[in-house]
């Protein structure tokens, strides 16, 4: 059986993905040390600063999938890496300028958002161009463990970084990330191919086409539906986390970093264990088990309490979370890419990560409303609900029918 380091350009694209990765962790860590403690947002703008980040999944999801599928892969991925270089390269330079307010970062989160999103949905319908079927799996768990691996390091380092010269200097780490990551994407040498001009129709035909077969389909419909929800309320107890963590149980700068380093630590052992449970257990299983865990681990953190256990429990909800979630989402990935025709992978993947990260536009400012208005625990604990719902919906679905055995079926034309 051959192995991913003997296939032609993959090397080159992990790490690509690894180095963009880490410096995305540093990022994410310095975007919400800039907006709650150097610009003083409430947490109503905390989650508007996040709702500026994916609300362009939401608004042109679809509309990407669909220009995706009718483009080469790997020329959109590094325009885009090159595009979210310069993009982060301007947060520190309006800081500079005593220009940085919470509209402006949100105009430059919501233009990097949508650089990500064409550069998504070119990413992962890329890797099955890239990786024969029988290591796609491994391919996604690999490039997961990436992402995992720096989220253990990057966000202590940042909390370091953010320590000498400031949340918004910091950023300029992703952006230089950004840039090596599309240097060497650009030096991959793979198959792909043109799309077929004449089998072009209209735009919204062919969305229409992503969107049913997604919809209407026997398993995926399931596992996309309750991937909205998983995402929609886990994104409400992470936006209340940030504000929760700093100003109800005081672990700081450094905590926060402390516990996004355990996220990744989880997310490392679940990318880790993911191909053998593949080989061990069937699809729905993994999937069903996966989401119940990721969904009841978020329980540490709503029971929190101010003192010298808070950093604890925090940091083991992220642990459990995060490793149930790495370990299923490879799985669920490859699963997804399996049963869809290569024609329509570019818009079934736009199209499930369009609405998934739309809900994280309307999560984040609903967690932020919940957290002022009631109460950050109550938001936590309507988040932590909601999690639960989902998994369980998931597990009385269709999706029980899922097997790795599944091949493409056929399209049902709206």
């Amino acid at each position: 059986m051959p192995r991913l380091v003997d296939v032609p350009g993959y090397v080159r694209f992990w790490t690509a993905s690894a180095i963009s990765s880490f410096g995305s962790q540093i990022t994410g860590l310095a975007l919400q040390i800039l907006t709650a403690v150097t610009l003083s947002a409430s947490a109503t703008e905390v989650g508007l600063v996040s709702a500026a980040r994916w609300a362009p999944y939401l608004l042109f999801g679809l509309v990407a999938g669909v220009l995706v599928d009718r483009s080469r892969r790997k020329p959109v991925m590094v325009a885009m890496d090159l595009g979210r270089a310069v993009l982060l390269g301007a947060i520190p330079l309006l800081y500079a300028l005593d220009r940085l307010s919470i509209a402006a970062l949100c105009a430059c989160v919501f233009a990097f958002g949508l650089l990500c999103l064409f550069f998504e949905a070119a990413n992962h319908s890329y890797v099955p161009q890239l990786v024969p079927k029988e290591l796609l799996n491994a391919g996604y768990a690999r490039l997961g463990q990436a992402d995992a691996a720096a989220g253990s390091t990057g966000p202590l380092i940042a909390g370091v970084l953010i320590k000498l010269v400031g949340a918004p200097l910091a950023v300029l780490v992703d952006a230089v990330s950004y840039l090596a990551s599309g240097l060497l994407l650009a030096s991959v040498r793979a198959h792909d191919p043109v799309p077929d001009r004449g089998a072009r129709r209209s735009l919204v035909t062919e969305l229409r086409e992503g969107v049913a077969w997604v919809y209407r389909h026997r398993t995926l419909a399931s596992i996309a539906l309750t991937s909205h929800l998983m995402l929609l309320f886990n994104t409400v107890v992470s936006t209340v986390f940030v504000v929760f963590a700093l100003r109800e149980l005081r672990i700081g700068d450094f905590g926060l970093g402390v516990t996004y380093a355990c996220a990744g630590l989880g997310g490392v052992l679940g990318g880790a264990f993911s191909a053998r449970a593949a080989r061990r257990f069937d699809v729905a299983a993994v999937l069903i088990a996966g989401r119940l865990v990721a969904a009841v681990g978020w329980l540490p953190l709503v029971l929190a309490q101010r003192g010298p256990w808070a950093l604890v429990s925090v940091s083991l909800a992220f642990f459990v979370v995060s490793g149930a979630i790495s370990l299923e989402s490879p799985v669920e990935m490859s699963y997804r890419q399996a049963v869809t025709p290569e024609r329509l992978r570019g818009r079934m993947n736009a199209t499930i990560r369009s609405f998934n990260w739309g809900m994280v536009a309307i999560g984040a400012p609903l967690g932020g409303l919940l957290a002022d208005h009631v109460g950050y625990r109550f938001a936590l604990w309507v988040g932590l609900s909601g999690a639960v719902l989902q998994a369980l919906l998931l597990a009385v679905s269709r999706t029980r029918e899922a097997r790795d055995t599944d091949e493409v079926e056929p399209l049902v034309r709206t």
